[in-house]
């Protein structure tokens, strides 16, 4: 029996779950490592310094109570664990699996400052939450006790889904609204498998369908029903979408047929996953296979896209990126799974042109140097005039990040402010926007960011939304009493 006392971590080794070889995980869409069994849960959970000042926990955008289930796990009292991590996050095990712990919560251990290597925070919580599913210690959304009041969410993302199962809790009617044919956003259709298996994303969909929350899929704000109509139907609107636009590349032939956006590649390689027709993948539009490929960014889609390349069998996949590796955005955990799976970095390096005769076979380089920081303190890339190269290219996926939609426009809203950069301007203190009544949350008012702070977001949100409708139901009914 493994040993699970605590503070172990000078004479116990981390040890992450054992990832399956590269060239066996590359054949499929299947996650590369299984959890942990029992013992070695416990013995990791041991390897906390139960430190009196929880780093982990301050750089956790929800605030988990890290150390304290990380105690429990290792004390073999996994279902108080589990309810103890599920009682600041919607969806744990989503979090175990794709947050960048390096950046987060490990990344601010104090065990890995002592050079000991930080806790397994991610792994352990993915460990509890699938013990919770497979014992049955999740329990169904109960609605809280009615209230009369309905909320519309627009948008099924984690922001959206989260503030969902908050407002349902607290006894309001709730309804979804979602532009694709299933909940999720780009838990579903954004993440490959290897990263988020679609079955993790689906119960959790159907628990929150299961507890009365209404999904109205494939439909669109501004095509089926305007904003208008939407707050007609409702006493509260949350505005959830996320951000979609893809950044443009300014470059010559950037129009060719084979240069592609990120998410449409990976959508496409998603519904073939769910088993659905996807021309555009079948007439070899967004299919890998056989190709020379070429990823431009260096942020987690351009990990997901280089990856999933490998998978549908590219013959060399390729990732361009203006920095360095220090200064790349994306996970540098995803970085050397990449690289373990076959695919090639080419750092320091920004497209100039695409060429090729109907349809793209080249892309033309320029070599980046590192010059003074920018304002945002990084070093500003710059050309470097001794570089330039040429890669054969049949297939260019564009990661450089998304951008707000025009949603006044889309949403038949003029009134409805932004900011320049076109994401939803709110008040900060409740999250309304210039509309009476009309809230946004996550992606869609910060920008693109990490799908826990979403969570975060559709938590914080729920929360102002409920104030602000118990407020309206009172003023309502001081209303009606007066005019009796």
């Amino acid at each position: 029996m493994a040993d699970t006392s605590l503070l172990k971590f000078v004479d116990r080794e981390q040890v992450y779950p054992a990832k399956r070889e590269p060239e066996l995980r590359a054949e499929d869409f299947r996650e590369i490592a299984e959890r942990y069994p029992v013992p070695d849960a416990e013995a990791q959970a041991g390897r906390c310094s139960q430190c009196g000042v929880p780093y982990c926990s301050v750089h956790c955008p929800l605030h988990n109570h890290i150390p304290d289930w990380l105690r429990l796990t290792a004390e073999g009292r996994l279902r108080e664990a589990y309810e103890l991590s599920n009682a600041t996050s919607t969806m744990p095990e989503i979090c175990g699996r794709i947050c960048p712990q390096d950046r987060l919560c490990e990344g601010n251990c104090v065990i890995e400052f002592s050079g000991h290597g930080a806790v397994t925070i991610g792994a352990v919580e993915k460990f509890i939450t699938d013990t919770a599913w497979e014992e049955g210690w999740v329990e169904p959304l109960v609605p809280g006790r009615s209230r009369g009041q309905s909320v519309g969410v627009i948008g099924a993302g984690p922001a959206g889904l989260s503030a969902a199962e908050y407002l349902r809790g607290n006894g309001y009617d709730v309804h979804v609204y979602d532009r694709y044919d299933r909940a999720g956003g780009l838990l579903t259709y954004g993440i490959p498998g290897f990263k988020l298996e679609k079955p993790i994303v689906t119960r959790r969909v159907e628990r929150l369908k299961a507890g009365g929350i209404v999904f109205h899929e494939n439909f669109e704000v501004g095509r089926d029903a305007s904003m208008d109509e939407l707050r007609q139907r409702h006493d509260a609107i949350l505005i959830a979408t996320g951000v979609y636009r893809a950044r443009a590349i300014k470059a010559p032939g950037v129009d060719a047929n084979g240069v592609v956006d990120a998410l449409a590649f990976l959508t496409a390689s998603n519904r073939k996953g769910f088993g659905d027709a996807v021309p555009s993948f079948d007439d070899g539009s967004l299919n890998a296979a056989g190709k020379h490929v070429v990823v431009i960014g260096g942020g987690d889609t351009a990990m997901d896209c280089v990856r999933t390349a490998i998978r549908q069998d590219a013959a060399s996949v390729k990732c361009l990126y203006r920095r360095d590796r220090a200064n790349m955005p994306g996970s540098q955990r995803e970085v050397a799974n990449a690289e373990e799976e076959g695919v090639e970095f080419v750092w320091l390096s920004a497209p100039e042109s695409f060429a090729g005769e109907g349809a793209v076979s080249t892309v033309k380089a320029n070599a980046m140097r590192l010059g003074a920081p920018d304002a945002s303190g990084r070093r500003a890339p710059e050309i470097d005039p001794e570089g330039g190269f040429e890669l054969n290219a049949d297939l260019v996926i564009k990661a450089l990040g998304f951008d707000a939609e025009d949603l006044p426009t889309l949403f038949g809203a003029p009134e409805l402010n932004v900011t320049r950069w076109g994401t939803v301007l709110v008040d900060n203190k409740t999250l309304m926007t210039s509309l009476d009544g009309v809230f946004a949350a996550g992606d869609i008012v910060r920008g693109a960011s990490l799908v826990v702070w979403a969570i975060r977001d559709g938590r914080d949100v729920a929360a102002n939304m409920h104030r602000y409708l118990k407020t309206k139901a009172a003023a309502d009914m001081a209303a009606s009493k007066q005019a009796a």
